[in-house]
């Protein structure tokens, strides 16, 4: 991110709702105690995924790639509808504290319930079908992580992918090694052909495209 981008988001980010002390708190020991802290979500894009569950306004939400729970609980902070629960889904064991102790501080034990494994072995498991679906695990397997979101999501719900424009290595050729850049550009153009949806691609920080299901 170059240096107008970064003062752009500072600029933006004092406009728009202050972020909460637990999403703060989140952001700051994602930073301090792991490597690769900049992957949390941070106060813009929790900002807007907030915002968009208001609007969605989801009784199941589906999440793929929890890591420190930032994301997480910034949709939860949304749900009205009584019951309503987010199931989010992280494959490295090893966040598993950090992640209880973020659902604990903000008090959502009642609305999310964290899967620790494989979300091809998860979400088959899960006994709902999801208003809305927010994709950010291994770019890899963006393509069947989408196609199993798909299975389970309803007409008229919502997929919301991070990532989609990969840091701007979607203009460019990836080397044979570079799975993850493969990976984003074949979903990029797997959702692009796909004529069960409607999608945008909104170019806010790593760029999140929204899908909506027909």
């Amino acid at each position: 991110m170059n240096t107008d981008s970064i003062e752009m988001e500072r600029y933006i980010e004092a406009h728009i709702d202050p972020e909460p002390k637990v999403l703060h708190d989140i952001w700051r020991r994602s930073h301090l105690e792991l490597i690769g802290g900049r992957m949390a979500s941070g106060h813009l894009q929790g900002a807007i995924l907030k915002m968009l569950t208001h609007m969605i306004n989801p009784l199941a939400v589906l999440e793929i790639g929890t890591f420190t729970g930032y994301s997480a609980i910034a949709i939860a902070s949304a749900f009205s509808r009584p019951g309503a629960m987010l199931h989010t889904i992280e494959i490295d064991d090893e966040l598993e504290t950090f992640i209880r102790r973020s659902i604990a501080d903000a008090h959502y034990e009642d609305r999310i319930t964290l899967h620790i494994g494989d979300a091809t072995e998860v979400i088959p498991t899960i006994d709902a079908t999801f208003d809305m679906a927010f994709i950010d695990g291994n770019k890899r397997n963006y393509i069947s992580d989408y196609e199993l979101v798909m299975s389970k999501l309803r007409s008229g719900g919502y997929i919301i992918a991070d990532n989609v424009l990969w840091d701007g290595h979607v203009l460019t050729e990836p080397a044979a090694n570079d799975k993850q850049t493969q990976g984003v550009k074949a979903f990029n153009d797997h959702v692009r052909a796909d004529n069960r949806v409607e999608r945008v691609i909104i170019p806010v920080r790593d760029g999140l495209t929204i899908i909506r299901k027909l």
